[in-house]
């Protein structure tokens, strides 16, 4: 268990994140900070993820001036080309038929801030995702639910249709929800 007497914060509008913490515990306060997010065309997923992590947490230490802040950023990588989120319904059908039938890269950068101590930790963590072949109308039922909009290759592992669409995953299943939790919790405890 993390025991500490500061004020903790999950600077993320993600349910999904919020939820991974409440499930080991962890007692913290919701304030969700709106960053672009924008990748070069030639950077790293594991350099992207770290510094968009980074940016989300500058903007929450403007608002948070005392506690610890946790920050993430989660981007699919197919092909050596990082997906975000879909821009409409359009897109998410596109990326749904980009990753059917093959295998993706799952990246989740993090950064943890201890305000007491000024100590910064900034990780990633990736996860191989191999999609079962989907059929177009799979596909365009799943996107009209509304549901993969605001998820990062427009599908969910977790909780919804989308968990169908999934063969294997080779790595930390948490990191394709939106938070690898046991290298947060490691990371948490290094930092208190």
């Amino acid at each position: 268990m993390i025991k500490t007497k500061q004020a903790i914060y999950l600077a993320s509008k993600s349910p999904r994140r919020r939820k991974l913490l409440e499930q080991v515990n962890l007692v913290f306060k919701v304030v969700p900070v709106d960053t672009p997010e924008v990748f070069g065309k030639k950077e790293r997923p594991a350099n992207a993820v770290r510094r968009i992590a980074l940016e989300k947490l500058y903007a929450a230490k403007e608002i948070i001036k005392d506690g610890i802040i946790i920050t993430a950023d989660t981007i699919v990588v197919i092909k050596g080309k990082i997906i975000g989120k879909p821009l409409d319904n359009n897109d998410a059908v596109r990326m749904l038929k980009q990753l059917s039938g093959k295998t993706h890269i799952v990246y989740t950068g993090f950064s943890v801030y201890n305000s007491v101590t000024d100590k910064t930790i900034t990780d990633y963590e990736k996860t191989y995702v191999t999609f079962r072949k989907l059929n177009g109308e799979e596909i365009k039922d799943y996107v009209k639910t509304g549901s993969p909009l605001d998820k990062a290759g427009a599908y969910g592992i977790q909780d919804d249709y989308g968990a169908v669409f999934i063969k294997k995953i080779n790595g930390c299943y948490y990191n394709v929800v939106g938070l690898p939790l046991t290298k947060v919790f490691q990371t948490f405890l290094r930092i208190i």
